[in-house]
């Protein structure tokens, strides 16, 4: 019988239980693992599905039952805490979204190669190629030299590591306002300018489908699919608001026109100035450089109004966003229109001293119809024309208690702000911004209708 066998108070047999892994020196090696999830129903039985794949997996690999070792949580950094708790005789905590595909025997093999009373954080690297400016353009004479972890393929700390971050926090809370991309945020918090661990690589966490050969390598993967509930919501039962200003009606309008314009049913364009020629609705609102959050719950009251089509789902861009409807028909297939869903690409502001999160304007906020009734009925209101519109929502939303649910497919800013790698496992939905691009190539290029959302409706064995 070897070491581990011996050591670990679960074994049986000789066999070692999937979160009891043995490092080359026989020392036991327990792994909490934490699923980021949120709190839409949709996300929960995506949750509940990851979780109950790794119990299956445990009973799998041993001849008894085990319960493994798991927290299904939202914030990452309250997490550290909370898993340090339940993980203290444990040596790893191991980060999975709720659609990453985990092999748990090799996970095993990967980790009992680190030593395990090392601080040590693990993951697949991304990096920047230029300084961009959802990273607040850090490291901008070298981009290139700091490294961050994709969440889809997981990532993992030591547990010196966590205990430590668990009293960082305690000790000095979180400093800065906005939460704008976490996975970098989280990679320069546990690096403390040098004072902490670099991000270690890991080659078996992978983003690569699973079902692609190479996949028999990796110890995590992906679904590269778009995800898709059932039959793609019709276009007839989405309401769009474009919102420009007449300024805009001449070069962004344009291209909302030759591009995914082309797929709307329903859509309306709402400006400071009543152009027929496009025709654009003065919703009285006088235009603001910033904020626009008047004009933003205009169009709320609208949206309930008889002046539009009844429909389920609310989407609101700025004319310089550039979306796929189609994908985004087939994403909102796995949310209940009767539930209060705000969705988005989510950003946060002073999460670390009682905060809300938000969804970002740019890369289009969408609504079902009983978010904005709860949202208007509620009184909730703009304490100015130009205040920021998806901020003041945010906290109305909060406010309320309904949850603002984030989706990775949707983007703030153009491609190049993004690393390579993480949008090469992806099938976006939207980007945001024409500077220094050509909008038009962009659409072509990541958001056209092919071979991602061929055959949607058709298609069972891909669903979620």
């Amino acid at each position: 019988m070897d070491k581990c066998a011996t050591l670990s108070p679960f074994s049986s047999q000789g066999q070692n239980p999937p979160n009891i892994i043995c490092s080359d020196t026989g020392m036991i090696i327990d792994v909490v693992f934490v699923i980021q999830s949120q709190r839409n129903s949709f996300h929960v039985r995506q949750a509940e599905k990851l979780r109950k794949d790794l119990l299956l997996q445990t009973q799998a690999l041993q001849e008894y039952k085990m319960s493994l070792k798991l927290l299904i949580m939202q914030n990452v950094f309250f997490s550290f805490s909370l898993s340090s708790q339940f993980g203290k005789n444990s040596s790893w905590i191991m980060f999975l979204e709720e659609d990453t595909r985990v092999k748990l025997e090799k996970l095993h093999e990967v980790l009992k190669t680190f030593d395990r009373r090392k601080e040590w954080f693990l993951g697949k690297p991304l990096h920047d190629e230029e300084s961009t400016i959802i990273h607040h353009y850090a490291f901008s004479e070298n981009p290139a030299a700091f490294q961050y972890p994709d969440f889809s393929a997981g990532w993992a700390l030591s547990i010196p590591l966590v205990n430590r971050l668990t009293s960082k926090i305690e000790e000095e809370p979180l400093k800065s306002d906005f939460t704008i991309d976490l996975k970098h945020e989280v990679a320069l918090y546990i690096w403390e300018d040098g004072k902490g661990p670099r991000l270690k690589g890991v080659p078996e966490l992978c983003t690569i489908p699973e079902h692609n050969p190479r996949a028999q390598y990796c110890a995590t993967t992906v679904s590269s699919q778009s995800p898709l509930c059932g039959q793609p919501v019709k276009s007839d039962n989405i309401f769009i608001a474009v919102k420009t200003c007449k300024k805009f009606h001449s070069d962004r309008v344009p291209v909302v026109k030759k591009t995914w314009g082309k797929q709307a049913s329903l859509l309306e364009y709402y400006s400071d100035y009543a152009d027929p020629s496009i025709p654009t609705i003065n919703l009285g609102v006088p235009n603001t450089e910033r904020g626009h959050c008047g004009k933003t719950f205009a169009i709320l009251r609208r949206f309930l109004s008889s002046h539009v089509p009844n429909t389920d789902w609310l989407l609101i861009v700025d004319d310089d966003t550039l979306i796929s409807l189609p994908r985004l028909q087939a994403l909102l297939s796995c949310y209940d229109f009767s539930e209060p869903v705000c969705l988005g690409e989510r950003y946060g502001y002073g999460l670390g001293q009682g905060g809300y999160s938000y969804i970002t304007g740019g890369g289009g906020m969408v609504f079902s119809r009983e978010a904005v009734v709860q949202l208007l009925a509620s009184g909730c209101k703009c304490y100015s024309n130009d205040a920021p519109d998806d901020m003041v929502l945010g906290m109305c939303l909060n406010a309320l208690r309904v949850p603002v649910t984030h989706s990775p497919l949707f983007h703030q800013a153009r491609p190049e702000d993004y690393a390579k790698e993480f949008l090469a496992h992806q099938t976006p939905i939207s980007f945001h911004k024409h500077w220094n691009i050509d909008p038009i190539a962009v659409f072509n290029k990541w958001l056209k209708n092919d071979k991602h959302t061929e055959g949607l409706e058709k298609s069972t064995k891909d669903e979620l």
